[in-house]
């Protein structure tokens, strides 16, 4: 299910919010949401098929000041991890 939030198991720590099957502009506004409820510090998982979230990601987390840790292309998609600001 879009938007769908879950505890991910093992090593590396953050939340993933599934946000697969939803197209442009709607990954990056979802995830703006999601960070700013999240207290700073804290890491949030994205999981999109969105092609342009490889471009929309990074530059959402450079405009508002998040760190990109990682991004991972899975399946048909993409996994970015983020550490709020």
């Amino acid at each position: 299910m879009p938007g769908a939030l879950s505890q991910q198991a093992g090593c590396r720590p953050g939340e993933i919010y599934d946000l697969k099957g939803l197209n442009c502009p709607l990954p990056v506004l979802r995830a703006r949401k999601r960070l700013s409820a999240m207290p700073p510090g804290s890491r949030l998982w994205i999981e999109t098929t969105d092609p342009l979230a490889l471009i929309d990601i990074p530059a959402f987390c450079s405009e508002h000041g998040h760190r990109l840790l990682e991004s991972t292309a899975c399946g048909e998609g993409h996994r970015f991890l983020i550490k709020r600001a």
